[in-house]
């Protein structure tokens, strides 16, 4: 075998490799030359290993055992690829060298952190041949052979490349058993028909080993060169490697930490699990793709099309390697090359999110623990006293009885339906929690969720086929089983039931990893390599059963162990189209557990967070990743879920949570309250302040979820993504900005009154006065009394505003502001959509109005693009233009004369226009 290769962009012909379009290669040529030929440096740096290693073993004596193979010490420590990754194994030179590795001993690190591997792939560890490679209509097809077998059992023979060229910014490479069909992941991906023309990358192979490398051809930059390290594939084992661009790499969810992911020995984790958000654990969600930032400010993604429980291992090479126990090894890469063209890329494969009522983007309030519906209506109630803006008011599992779905405490809320009936009175949603755990232990026919269930066989099944029996909040529990058909009609018609009680407005669908109390079930789970695999990934403790169902459980598509990291993803699915059954409008549906394509059924909350300071922080890379991952709509705990809250951070999170796409404050039982009206009158002020500023910034951020829906732009977006070519903001993630225009800068720390962001180059203006800051692309310090957040509007933007009001409702019939943000030029460009904020369909079937403005040479234009009537009963009242250089002599308006306002900071007001939204109009100043 030859050896695996570093490739650099100035090495990209390193070794011959196969081309697009070429034909195929003899079986014998492809072969790589060793990578450090040549290099003198390296060889350098091998000696000087050499020579440290043979120090060591003087001072230290034989504990470091025999001099590795020259072949070994050829390997720079950075580009160590680990081969025996298992956990809780000290890992001997015994057993390092029956898997063929090499194994040099480096210093332990403290517990739970991770370093240079001791056991790695040597340069001729032995992998896949490309056989054959042959042309298809829309890429290649090929076969690879492994000719001896590696350590992990089933191992397979011969796999089936294929390749498709599906457009000039998307390759789709999927590597899968020649022989055998296998699991593959039951999501509905984009056919194409014809191939890419005009590639915007070059894609090559080595066929001895064999490798993918791709380069983007205007840079010459590799994004992936797979034969760094051998492909292993093996029925529960593959894994496949990569050297990485740079370090910038983001997304590869659920994890809690910086939004820019540590390359140092870092191993991220795939399976859904219910804990509480902690560093390095893997939590709700699972999301295989990522983002990474090249040199000269390109973008790239990668999306494994896989469900299994799976590791990425990042590490400082820069390099990658993805492991699965199961599936096929199924990749999309998205070659941008802007970071948002990247993340639309792979929204057109995976879906666009779901567009939201717009009732949704209202403030939402809970807590576990209000005890009966009077006080949840009591509450409610004293956010309408003080005035203070609320949409929808939730319930958490305490509205039921037992903790059982589909049922409601007769006793503490027997007023529930009257509640709700007075919040729709007001223009006020109502939403509930559902888990997909069915209470077992109700006697015969008194519990017909369960009954029915059981008699339509609806939950997961033991290996002996019967209901696994796990344990949630009410009880001993069996799983809706949502990968059947008939289970989404079954809980369809469970809450029909329960809607003709309680016509509920949205559902949140909560414990669904799913969650068990048990590990397994209350039998446990049976021996097998379902459960007890020949590699577990680094999963929170150490069994893919823990505290979930067991993984030999039968579901309808499949087995749970293929299943798991969908189940989420399944449940939301059911629960949006059983909504829009029962309602006929818009479902609004946030789930814990998520999966890529989620986003077109419901938003996601990132879970049980603490009242603490740094959880307020790490819900800014949160947002940031599921942008990335195509859930626009999502947001934190407000204020923190666990733990007791101050007035300081409370406030703090309100004015930071008052800017989460979705804006819910919630809290746990027997903690205080911590909704607005539990504090003082000044901390009650400034919270009620900073939601009429986001009430009074709907319109604009409904558009912006418009643009989510139509094209995968993102809501909540990082500062690269805007300023790509400025590395300063690539690391950025204690701001960020809604769509391009509007920078969000919030203290996360107490105790201070003013706050350090970065600025971008360029004109920004504060969005309360309209005062202009120029800046080079700098730190800046702001002035932040704890009544005021920080909010600056970015040159050459016009954001539509309204007057706010204490519901969606109410503010949607009040008069528009229309705020310029002039650039250098003395230019800016903005968007309007409107609709009635809750039917279905409404863009897909012509139900709207779309609005651009425009402003250059000191003539503001709006010209309406599409119309429809809803645009009629809203009027454009004032118009307020920041930085204009001079003072006007006179403002016309289609012509005519109007009276108008000029400050010193030079912003011009014109108010009183009572302009319908449906007409167009050009207003300008002389």
């Amino acid at each position: 075998m030859k050896s695996y290769q570093k490739l650099t962009t100035t090495q990209p012909a390193a070794c011959r490799v196969e081309e697009e379009g070429a034909a195929p290669l003899p079986t014998g040529r492809g072969k790589l030359a060793p990578w450090w030929v040549g290099s003198g440096l390296l060889v350098v740096a091998v000696l000087l290993s050499t020579i440290t290693v043979w120090v060591l073993r003087q001072v230290s004596g034989s504990w470091l055992g025999p001099m590795p193979p020259p072949k070994c010490l050829l390997v720079p420590e950075s580009h160590r690829f680990d081969c025996y990754p298992e956990r809780r194994v000290v890992v001997t030179q015994e057993l390092c060298e029956s898997r063929g590795c090499c194994f040099i001993q480096t210093p332990s690190l403290p517990e739970g952190k991770q370093g240079v591997p001791w056991c790695f792939y040597p340069p001729d560890f032995p992998s896949y041949t490309l056989e054959s490679l042959n042309q298809t209509e829309l890429g290649m097809v090929g076969l690879l052979v492994r000719r001896e077998k590696a350590y992990y059992p089933q191992d397979i023979e011969k796999l089936r490349l294929d390749v498709e060229f599906e457009t000039d910014t998307r390759l789709h490479v999927k590597i899968t058993d020649a022989a055998n069909p296998r699991y593959e992941v039951p999501l509905d991906v984009p056919r194409v028909m014809k191939r890419a023309e005009n590639p915007i990358y070059s894609l090559n192979f080595s066929w001895d080993p064999f490798g993918v490398l791709l380069q983007r051809k205007a840079t010459g930059t590799v994004l992936l060169n797979t034969t760094v390290a051998p492909l292993i594939f093996a029925d529960q084992f593959l894994q496949i490697s990569t050297s990485l661009p740079s370090k910038f790499l983001y997304g590869l969810g659920e994890h809690r930490g910086s939004f820019l992911h540590s390359l140092d020995w870092n191993t991220l984790t795939l399976w859904a699990r219910d804990v509480s958000p902690t560093e390095s654990f893997n939590l709700y969600g699972a999301h295989p793709f990522y983002l990474l930032m090249e040199e000269g400010g390109d973008a790239h993604g990668v999306f494994l099309l896989n469900s299994n429980a799976m590791e990425v291992a990042l590490q400082p090479a820069p390099g990658l390697t993805w492991r699965t126990i199961g599936g096929v090894l199924d990749f999309y890469i998205f070659l941008g090359p802007d970071p948002n063209m990247v993340i639309q890329q792979y929204q057109q494969v995976i879906g666009f999110p779901a567009m939201p009522p717009l009732w949704a983007l209202g403030f939402h309030l809970c807590r576990w623990g209000y005890g009966s519906s009077n006080e949840t209506w009591q509450t409610v109630r004293a956010m309408r006293n003080y005035q203070i803006p609320q949409d929808a008011q939730w319930n958490d599992i305490d509205y039921m009885d037992g903790y059982r779905d589909f049922t409601l405490d007769s006793q503490n809320f027997a007023s529930l339906p009257s509640l709700v009936q007075d919040l729709h009175k007001h223009g006020q949603h109502y939403v509930m929690i559902l888990d997909p755990g069915i209470s077992s232990t109700s006697p015969h026919g008194s519990y017909w969720p369960f009954d029915e269930g059981l008699r339509r066989g609806l939950f997961l099944n033991t290996t002996q086929g019967q209901p696994l029996i796990g344990q949630v909040w009410p009880g001993f529990t069996a799983f809706a089983d949502f990968s059947n058909p008939d289970t989404h009609q079954w809980w369809l018609e469970n809450l029909q039931h329960f809607y003709a009680h309680v016509p509920f407005d949205g559902l949140w669908i909560d414990m669904n990893e799913p969650s068990n109390f048990m590990d397994g079930s209350e039998d446990g789970c049976p021996p097998g390599a379902f459960d007890s695999p020949p590699y577990t990934p680094a999963v929170l403790g150490d069994s893919l059963s823990a505290k979930t169902v067991c993984a030999s459980a039968k579901q309808k598509a499949s087995v749970h162990y293929n299943l798991h990291n969908l189940y989420g993803l399944m449940e939301a699915k059911a629960t949006a189209s059983a909504l829009i059954q029962i309602r006929g409008k818009r479902p609004f549906v946030i789930s814990r557990s998520t999966f890529p394509s989620q986003g077109r059924y419901s938003g996601h909350w990132l879970g049980d967070n603490r009242s603490q300071w740094k959880d307020m922080y790490y819900s800014i890379p949160g947002l940031l990743s599921f942008s990335l991952f195509g859930i626009p709509l999502v947001g934190a705990d407000i204020c923190g879920f666990s733990g007791s809250t101050s007035e300081e951070l409370c406030t703090r999170w309100m004015q930071l949570g008052a800017f989460y796409p979705f804006a819910r404050n919630h809290n746990t039982q027997n903690e205080k309250a911590q909704d607005p009206t539990a504090f003082s009158p000044a901390a009650r002020t400034a919270m009620k302040d900073v939601l009429l500023t986001r009430y009074s910034l709907l319109p604009f951020l409904y558009t912006l979820f418009h643009r989510a829906h139509l094209q995968g732009d993102t809501v909540a977006r990082p500062l690269f993504f805007e300023f790509p070519w400025d590395v300063a903001t690539w690391e950025l993630d204690r701001q960020f900005l809604w769509g391009r225009s509007l920078l969000v800068t919030p203290v996360l720390e107490p105790g201070v009154d003013s706050v350090t962001g970065y600025v971008p180059q360029g004109t920004w203006y504060d969005f309360y006065t309209g005062s202009s800051v120029n800046s080079s692309g700098e730190m800046l310090k702001m002035s932040a009394p704890l009544e005021h957040l920080n909010l600056h509007i970015r040159e050459g933007s016009v954001l539509p505003t309204q007057k706010p009001g204490t519901t969606t409702e109410v503010t949607q019939e009040n008069p528009l502001r229309l705020i310029v943000a002039l650039s250098s030029h003395a230019t800016a460009w903005g968007d309007l959509f409107w609709d009635d904020g809750e039917s279905l369909d409404t863009f897909e079937q012509g139900n709207y109005s779309y609005v651009v403005f425009n402003v250059t040479q000191n003539i503001f234009t709006s010209t309406v693009l599409h119309a429809s009537p809803e645009a009629t009963k809203v009027t454009i009242g004032t118009l307020s233009i920041f930085g204009v250089q001079k003072p006007p002599s006179k403002v016309l308006l289609n012509g005519q004369e109007k009276p108008f306002s000029y400050l010193d900071n030079q912003v011009l007001t014109v108010s009183d226009l009572g302009i319908s939204l449906s007409q167009g109009f050009s207003l300008q100043w002389l």
